[in-house]
């Protein structure tokens, strides 16, 4: 049976509300971690703090426009690793990453400029074949590509190809080929020559020391001549001579700075070195550019390989040219150049018309994780040096959480003691809402610090203080409303239903215009202050629904109990009164006028 219009069934609302909260918590102790803890912020729980500088082929600094651009790419990267919490700032020619917890080495990793370019394999050369050679002997580097040539057609003979098979496209690294992502420090593969352009580079590259020391008009001219090292370089290392590149391949340093990084011309050949430092190769012009990539994620090992994967989707012109180019090359090496380092060299098998492609190395999960995650977003129109990386302390933090948790609790318990002698009984209902209410923000903190990598910080803090004062004015809107019903001559029972008709269009609309402004907020602001509006947002939806959920049905519960709905126990024993008296008067007024009006003529 329906109840009377205006009436509701507190119980279902209540049983709902139960099963809201108890779905919360038990996805907050069932899932993830299982830990009821939520995700803090740098200001919190301390972390790092990276600043990169940008660096341009001129020397010149870097445009605004070029920075913003680094600035969003970077943002996505860290969104994209499920780092949360983290800023990333442009400070004049900086850019300045801060990252909360312990993803640091995340961090220092995400300025990379991710220039990724597919480049034919020319000639590969292992460094262990070029260490006999000297400079001055003209005629061995010959000699020892010849030894380099020795060991790539094993690589694209059966036996390479043998190891090969990790790759389900049929483009794939063999087991000599693949490399891994982290270069190591062999001092075995230093390059004879002491006297060759990348050693200069070497010195000068250092800038994250030296630019610090000299001052302003030092550092221009440092400035200059890093781009007389990068034309050097071009000269000797991007040369279409044979003569020129086999002269790079011996002097070429694998463990010195590349001055080449993010500065070669991608229209004439390359001569770089392997990721892991042990080969030397000699590759041809860009054959598709990271431009052309669409798409990129990582896939674990599988029946058919043996190591985690990149793999790779091509836009149309890419497919096209990926397509034309392996059924055209098939037996040759194609080399995965991510910023002037080849990743990847795998023989091609068969035609590849899919246009999808994989990169194989000595991947792991994290590795593999992170470089798909940096290519999918694209390339940084600059090149970038670490100048500084700092760990960031909580202590400051610490002390203003506590700090906010003591103005919280005071605010709590002065609106808890207001509420309780201004509203006695109704004033009850209202600390136990705002528990209730407490308890569903916070397991939702909890869930979305999993999810979405929302991290709770000093501002979001402040935020949910500020929806303390909201969740409060919606009950107060509410009671306030229920005594002019009875002052008006209804009865607690009776005015319950009228007043939450009336008052339940004034709580939608303050809160959706709480709402809106929150909403503005998060998309105008940057930084924390996101969080504060993030907290605020949140806040007040979760305010509806304890009123609605919560605190209307257990005021409607306590009008249909006559212990409850004393007006002693309820505080609206004045109002009551007041009402009383306007009944009285219009009853009065009513017998006046039917007197007047009904009164029979005597005959």
């Amino acid at each position: 049976m329906a109840p009377p219009r205006g009436q509701i069934r507190p119980a279902r609302y209540l049983l709902a509300f139960v099963a809201i909260l108890l779905g919360i918590y038990s996805l907050v102790f069932f899932t993830g971690d299982r830990k009821p803890v939520p995700e803090l912020g740098i200001d919190l729980q301390g972390g790092t703090r990276v600043t990169l500088t940008a660096r341009t082929p001129n020397g010149k600094p870097p445009t605004d426009e070029s920075l913003q651009q680094a600035r969003e790419i970077i943002e996505q990267r860290v969104n994209g690793l499920g780092v949360s919490g983290s800023e990333v700032t442009v400070d004049g020619t900086n850019l300045v990453i801060t990252v909360p917890g312990k993803d640091g080495e995340q961090a220092k990793r995400l300025g990379q400029t991710a220039e990724l370019n597919l480049r034919k394999v020319n000639q590969v050369v292992p460094v262990s074949a070029l260490q006999g050679n000297q400079p001055g002997q003209g005629d061995q580097p010959g000699q020892g590509n010849q030894s380099g040539q020795g060991d790539q057609s094993g690589q694209n003979g059966d036996s390479g190809q043998g190891d090969q098979s990790g790759q389900n496209n049929g483009s794939s690294g063999s087991g000599e080929q693949s490399s891994d992502t982290t270069p190591q420090a062999v001092g075995s593969r230093q390059a004879p020559a002491q006297d060759q352009p990348d050693e200069n580079s070497q010195s000068g590259d250092g800038e994250q020391q030296s630019d610090g020391q000299q001052n302003g008009n030092q550092q221009s001219g440092d400035q200059l001549t890093r781009a007389e090292r990068i034309e050097q370089a071009k000269q000797l290392r991007q040369s279409k001579n044979p003569t020129m590149q086999r002269q790079a391949l011996l002097t070429l340093d694998c463990n010195a700075p590349d001055p080449l990084r993010g500065n070669a011309d991608p229209e004439r050949p390359l001569v770089t070195c392997g990721d892991d430092g042990q080969r030397k190769y000699i590759l041809d012009p860009v054959l598709i550019p990271g431009t052309q990539i669409s798409d990129a994620n990582s896939s674990p090992p599988g029946q058919r390989k043996a190591e985690w994967t990149v793999n790779l989707e091509f836009k149309n012109q890419g497919k096209n040219t990926w397509a034309d180019f392996t059924s055209q090359n098939v037996g040759e090496q194609v080399a995965f150049v991510l910023d002037n380092r080849v990743v990847s060299a795998p023989s091609i098998n068969d035609a590849i018309v899919g246009g999808t492609t994989s990169i194989s190395g000595n991947f792991n999960q994290e590795t593999a994780n992170n470089l798909a995650n940096t290519l999918k977003y694209g390339a940084l129109p600059l090149a970038f040096d670490q100048s500084t990386a700092e760990t960031v302390s909580p202590t400051l933090g610490i002390a203003s959480l506590q700090a906010a948790l003591l103005a919280g609790g005071i605010g709590l318990i002065l609106v808890a003691v207001y509420c309780l002698l201004y509203y006695r009984l109704l004033g009850l209902l209202t600390i136990l809402s705002l528990v209730l209410s407490g308890a569903v923000v916070y397991g939702v903190l909890v869930l979305f610090g999993r999810w979405i990598g929302f991290t709770l910080d000093l501002p979001g803090m402040a935020g949910f203080i500020i929806a303390i004062g909201i969740t409060a004015d919606s009950f107060i809107v509410f009671f306030e409303r229920l005594k002019d019903e009875i002052r008006e001559g209804r009865t607690f029972r009776s005015a319950v239903p009228r007043s939450w008709a009336r008052a339940r269009r004034t709580i939608l609309s303050a809160d959706a215009v709480s709402f809106l402004a929150a909403g503005v907020l998060y998309l105008l602001a940057v930084g924390q202050v996101k969080g504060f509006a993030f907290t605020l947002g949140m806040s007040t939806v979760l305010d509806l629904i304890v009123v609605f959920l919560v605190t209307h049905p257990l005021v409607a519960l306590a009008s249909r109990s006559k212990f409850l709905s004393r007006p002693g126990l309820t505080g609206l024993g004045a109002v009551q009164r007041m009402g009383e008296r306007a009944r009285a008067q219009r009853k009065g007024v009513n017998r006046q006028q039917s007197a007047s009006n009904g009164t029979p003529k005597e005959a």
